[in-house]
């Protein structure tokens, strides 16, 4: 399989312009293939490393640390343990957000909760009650 950058922007969600700033800024594993009219082809190595790096990026990874990450994959063997801490450390990061994200979400489900019981106690029927 191989996708020009139209494609591989529609296979990924991203624009033109974010896969060439991908590979311009290091954050690629290999570079992308080329036609022999010089035209991007993305293959499915290179779509599962941009969707790796979006995931890096969704759970907030900063760019440095994905550059970082890339450059230690191009590098071949033996910098495995540099990958790992480097993956475990932002894991950590993203557990910590989704703890504090659940306790916003206990936090918000409190307040339905008071609201709920007020209404319900004033005799509304939150079945007929329009909802936002």
């Amino acid at each position: 399989m191989s996708l020009t950058i139209a494609e591989a922007a529609a296979h990924t969600g991203l624009t033109p312009d974010t896969l060439r700033y991908y590979e311009r800024d290091g954050l690629l594993v290999r570079p992308v293939g080329r036609s022999a009219s010089g035209h991007r082809q993305y293959d499915e190595d290179a779509l599962r490393w941009i969707e790796m790096v979006n995931r890096l990026r969704a759970t907030g990874m900063p760019i440095r640390d994905v550059r970082r990450y890339a450059a230690l994959v191009r590098a071949g063997d033996g910098n495995e343990v540099e990958r790992l801490a480097l993956l475990q450390a932002h894991r950590q990061q993203v557990l910590d957000q989704l703890a504090e994200v659940q306790r916003h979400l206990g936090a918000i489900d409190m307040k339905i909760g008071i609201y709920t019981d007020s209404l319900a106690r004033r005799g509304l029927d939150l079945e007929r009650t329009p909802t936002v």
